[in-house]
C-alpha cells in the first residue's frame, strides 16, 4: 500500500506554541483511521495539522496524497463542528432569528450553500443531499436547521468536492441512535465505493469500518484500539422535593404551513422535578424548549406559562431568561466574539452572548465551578482556541452561574469524552438544590444522571408523559 500522508518525528506548532511533539504516524492508502481521546488531547488540532495549518518545528512531514495539487488543504476536507465560512456564518444574526423567516436578499438556502464554489451539477446535488437525508431541505434556509441538519449538510457540501480525503470531525454528534447508525452505514458505503475517510470520534461510536485506531493523549499519538463501552446501570434515583409549577403547556401546537413540529402538547413540571425530554432527530425536542425559553415566536401563540406567566401577557423574553440557565449545540454556534473561557462562561449572568462586565462576587463564582469541572488550566486562554469539548464545558458552567431555578440542558455533553461525563453528572446528582427543576436531553441512555426520574418522549411532534 502506498503511503499517502507521513510524519516523522514531526512537532508542529501554532503560534509559537507547541501542539503536537515528535508525531510519527503514517496514512496508507486502503486503511481508514479513527482518532480518539479525551477532552483537550488535539482531536481537532490534528486535523488542522492534516490540512497543512500548523508549521513543523523539527522532524519530517509529506503528503504524497497532494499530488500535484499546491496545498494539502486542496485536496483534504474536514467537517468541523462549526460552520463559520465566506458561505455562511453565525456572526450575521441572532439565536432567535433562526425561528423566524430571514430576508430573502440575506438568506442563505440549503441549495446555495452545496452549490456556491463547486462544479457539481443539480443532479449530483440533489443525489447527494438525499443519500445524506438533507434532499427535502435544498429550498429551507440554512439558518434554521438544526445541529444535526447541519452537520449531514456539511458532510455533503464535502463529498461534492470529491476530496482524496475527507476527515469527518464527529460527524455523530448530534444525531439519535438511528441517525448514527445511518450514517455510519452511509460512510461506510462511501468508503466501499473508495472515498478515503479519516474520523474523529468518541471510542463508543467508532464504526466496525475502521481499520486502524489511534488514541491522542496530552498532544501525542499512542496506539490503540476502538473502546467500546457497555450502558452502564443507572444510579440508585433520588426524589426531588416538588412544589409550585414551573412549567405549564396545554394542548401547544406549532406548524409551519401543513407541517406539524408539535402536535397538542400538554407537559406540567413542577419546582424540582427532574426531567429527561427525549426523541429522534426531528421530533420537536428543540421547538419545545425554545417556546420554554421565549425564543420561538409562536409561544404567544399557544398556552405557555412559565414561572405561573402567561407569554405575551407583559413579561419580557428576559423576564423568563434571569431565571433559566440553558446549554444547546445550537446556541454554542453563537459564541464567536472574541473572548477567555472565564468570560464566555460569565455571559451566563446576563443570558447574553457577548461580554459583559462582571463583579468580583461573579469572578469568583466561575472560578469555583471552572475548579469544580477541572477547567482551571483553561483560564485566561481564548475561548475560540479551545478544543470543541472544553468549550462545552465552558458552556455548561455558563449554564449553572446563577444557580437558577429551572436548569435546561440540551445535549450537553456533545463532545466530552467519558471521564468528563461522568464527572458532570455526578456533579449534577451532589449539586443540585432540591428547588432546582432539571430538564436534560439526550440520545443516549447512559447520559442522564442519576437524579433524572421523570420522562416526556416526543415522537413526530407527539408526546408520551412516563414517570
Amino acid at each position: 500500500m502506498s503511503d499517502l500522508i507521513r510524519f516523522e518525528r514531526a512537532t508542529f506548532t501554532r503560534s509559537g506554541e507547541v501542539v503536537f511533539r515528535e508525531l510519527t504516524w503514517t496514512l496508507r492508502d486502503g486503511e481508514t483511521w479513527a482518532m480518539v481521546g479525551p477532552v483537550g488531547s488535539g482531536k481537532t488540532t490534528f486535523a488542522q495539522v492534516l490540512l497543512g495549518r500548523h508549521p513543523l518545528r523539527s522532524g519530517t512531514a509529506t503528503w504524497p496524497i497532494v499530488g500535484r495539487a499546491a496545498f494539502p488543504s486542496d485536496v483534504i476536507r474536514v467537517v468541523t463542528f462549526q460552520e463559520d465560512s465566506r458561505l455562511f456564518s453565525y456572526r450575521g444574526h441572532y439565536y432567535q432569528e433562526r425561528f423566524n423567516f430571514t430576508d430573502p436578499l440575506d438568506d442563505v438556502t440549503v441549495g446555495d450553500y452545496l452549490r456556491t464554489g463547486l462544479s457539481a451539477d443539480e443532479p449530483a446535488i440533489a443525489t447527494v443531499a438525499e443519500r445524506l437525508g438533507v434532499g427535502g431541505l435544498l429550498e429551507a434556509s440554512f439558518l434554521t436547521l438544526s445541529n444535526g441538519q447541519v452537520r449531514r449538510t456539511r458532510i455533503a457540501r464535502a463529498l461534492l468536492a470529491k476530496p482524496e480525503l475527507l476527515v469527518l470531525d464527529d460527524p455523530f454528534m448530534g444525531l439519535d441512535t438511528a441517525g448514527r447508525a445511518d450514517v455510519a452505514k452511509l460512510l461506510g458505503e462511501l468508503i466501499a465505493d473508495g472515498t478515503r475517510v479519516l474520523l474523529i470520534a468518541r471510542p463508543e461510536f467508532v464504526p466496525e469500518w475502521a481499520t486502524h485506531v489511534m488514541k491522542l493523549e496530552g498532544r501525542a499519538a499512542v496506539p490503540g484500539t476502538a473502546a467500546v463501552s457497555a450502558a452502564r446501570p443507572r444510579a440508585a434515583e433520588t426524589a426531588a422535593v416538588p412544589g409550585g409549577t414551573i412549567l405549564d403547556l396545554r394542548n401547544v401546537t406549532v406548524r409551519y404551513g401543513e407541517k406539524r413540529i408539535l402536535d397538542n402538547v400538554t407537559w406540567q413540571v413542577r419546582s424540582g422535578e427532574r426531567w429527561a425530554l427525549l426523541g429522534p432527530n426531528g421530533s420537536g425536542k428543540t421547538t419545545l424548549l425554545c417556546l420554554v425559553c421565549g425564543d420561538h415566536p409562536q409561544a404567544y401563540a399557544n398556552e405557555v406559562l412559565v414561572f405561573g406567566q402567561r407569554r405575551g401577557t407583559g413579561d419580557s423574553i428576559w423576564d423568563v431568561k434571569r431565571r433559566i440557565g440553558f446549554v444547546s449545540p445550537e446556541l454554542h454556534l453563537y459564541f464567536t466574539a472574541p473572548m477567555n473561557a472565564e468570560t464566555a462562561a460569565a455571559t451566563g449572568f446576563f443570558d447574553v452572548v457577548t461580554p459583559r462586565p462582571t463583579t468580583p462576587e461573579q469572578d469568583a463564582i466561575v472560578r469555583q465551578l471552572f475548579a469544580e469541572f477541572a477547567l482551571t488550566d483553561v483560564m485566561g486562554r481564548p475561548f475560540a482556541r479551545l478544543s470543541t469539548g472544553q468549550q462545552r464545558l465552558v458552556l455548561l458552567v455558563r449554564a449553572l452561574v446563577k444557580s437558577p431555578e429551572l436548569l435546561i440542558l440540551d445535549e450537553p455533553f456533545q463532545g466530552l469524552d467519558q471521564a468528563a461525563i461522568d464527572h458532570a453528572k455526578a456533579w449534577l446528582d451532589a449539586n443540585l438544590r432540591a428547588d432546582q427543576t432539571l430538564i436534560f436531553v439526550s440520545h443516549l441512555a447512559d447520559e442522564i444522571p442519576a437524579c433524572v426520574t421523570r420522562e416526556l418522549r416526543l415522537d413526530a411532534g407527539r408526546a408520551n408523559e412516563q414517570g
